[in-house]
């Protein structure tokens, strides 16, 4: 009786040992795989999710029973008609695209002691050290005066150059080393190399036929010019990021693990859309958002703190359900705020409470409240709501497990959860465990994957 009584979770590879699992796991891990190595940034995230809709056959435009809108290219809404009414309730599954990074500044580019080089503003929380001596890769977008939008990337191709930044030569490193990381590294020193040879052009002016100074500079910018048509006073309307170089890759000798850049949050990303895409005929609309910005706050048009979301929804009360009031729609939904969480790491084990971490293998993560400390910042969703969402898994056979961000006094992070809980709807954060978040090479595991994708899929058509 008292083993009963007493929660006892298992490992989903012991859950999912059969051959059809097996084979929808390795499946869901390819796609996703190159997903991955695809999606690198929140434009090229959203290209990827609008062609898929549109191959499904979604309108690209509110109203129809299958329907989406982009904004910005950067943040995305997508709808799909219940057999019951908008006021009977939705299922929204909401992610976001963006993930930490380096973005060229406006000024980028100069030269010194030989080198060609480009100045960096990191963007979201990144370890500074683990982007040095690494090779890296140029995505991004460069506007015009014309209006003529140019996508830039440089880095992917086998045949493409790489760049990088320069890390200190540990002979000469005794008075770094000694210093906290925080000091050690610099965010004014993560400067991108970007070439080294020279340009011997000449000087085009009327009043002069004289030759330049030989310049690497204008060497890099002769380059761009010649390949994306584009010159320097271009960088003042362009994003132009830089990230981790290469393919996403299987990792572990069993293959057991995904590793790659942006899985926080592109995981989440990835897997709402599978699972969206495999529930087409629901009881109540389902609704997916993918936004932008959470990694700096949510703030901006493309941010969850935008009224993007209450505009598209807007247009789909007045298609659906016309006179309806939002607020009563608002308060009858029920939410997924899809974000990874943090496993426990072998390593580190000093940083988190046993008993309330994630552990890398058993299923997505329920994470009740995150902020900081004692709760600030939190979405804390309902009783009634987890236990509803307990109930429903329970009876599909889904595997979760639920922990929180660590020890209390350790630190603490934040979602959009807060933001979607502000309509009044149930709201909790859900996602996979993920090792060496926030790094260039996050790692999940297949079976978690899995699971997760399989756990989207019960919510939406609950």
């Amino acid at each position: 009786m008292n083993k009963m009584l007493e929660h006892k979770t298992k490992s989903c590879w012991e859950l999912f040992q059969d051959e059809e699992h097996q084979q929808a796991m390795d499946d869901l891990s390819a796609r996703y795989i190159d997903f991955l190595s695809r999606c690198k940034t929140e434009r090229e995230t959203i290209k990827y999710v609008e062609e898929v809709l549109l191959e499904a056959g979604f309108d690209d435009y509110i109203g129809s029973d299958n329907c989406f809108r982009s904004f910005k290219d950067k943040t995305i809404f997508i709808a799909r008609k219940g057999k019951k009414t908008l006021s009977d309730g939705f299922r929204l599954v909401g992610a976001h695209a963006d993930t930490p990074r380096l973005d060229l500044k406006q000024h980028p580019l100069y030269e010194d002691l030989g080198l060609g080089m480009a100045k960096t503003h990191y963007y979201g929380g990144i370890r500074k050290y683990q982007w040095l001596a690494r090779p890296l890769s140029l995505h991004g977008v460069v506007v015009k005066t014309n209006g003529e939008k140019v996508d830039v990337v440089i880095g992917e191709d086998l045949n493409d150059p790489v760049l990088t930044i320069l890390d200190l030569l540990p002979h000469l490193a005794y008075k770094q080393v000694e210093k906290k990381v925080s000091d050690a590294f610099e965010g004014e020193k993560l400067n991108i190399l970007m070439g080294h040879s020279l340009s011997f052009s000449k000087d085009d002016s009327e009043d002069s036929d004289e030759k330049t100074k030989p310049s690497v500079k204008r060497k890099i910018l002769e380059i761009l010019n010649e390949k994306y048509g584009i010159i320097e006073e271009d960088f003042f309307s362009s994003e132009m990021h830089i990230v981790p170089a290469g393919p996403a890759r299987y990792v572990g000798l069993d293959k057991s693990m995904v590793g790659g850049y942006g899985q926080d949050d592109r995981s989440c990303v990835f897997l709402a859309l599978e699972a969206f895409l495999s529930e087409p005929e629901p009881d109540h609309a389902q609704i997916v958002l993918f936004y932008d910005k959470e990694e700096v706050g949510s703030e901006g048009s493309t941010g969850a703190k935008s009224l993007f979301f209450e505009y598209c929804l807007e247009d789909l009360i007045e298609a659906w359900e016309p006179g309806m009031k939002m607020s009563r729609i608002m308060m009858a939904g029920k939410a997924l705020s899809t974000d990874v969480h943090a496993a426990i790491d072998p390593d580190y084990q000093d940083v988190h409470e046993k008993l309330n971490s994630a552990y890398l293998g058993y299923g997505p993560c329920f994470c009740k409240f995150t902020g900081h400390r004692g709760k600030v910042g939190a979405n804390d969703a309902h009783a009634e709501y987890v236990g509803w969402l307990r109930n429903i898994l329970a009876d599909a056979e889904v595997p979760w497990q639920m922990a929180e961000l660590g020890k209390v006094d350790m630190g603490g992070g934040g979602t959009v959860a807060k933001f979607l809980a502000l309509y009044g709807m149930d709201v909790i954060d859900f996602g996979p465990p993920v090792l060496s978040m926030h790094s260039p090479f996050e790692l999940t595991s297949k079976v978690d994957l899995y699971a997760t994708k399989l756990a989207f899929s019960t919510f939406l058509r609950s």
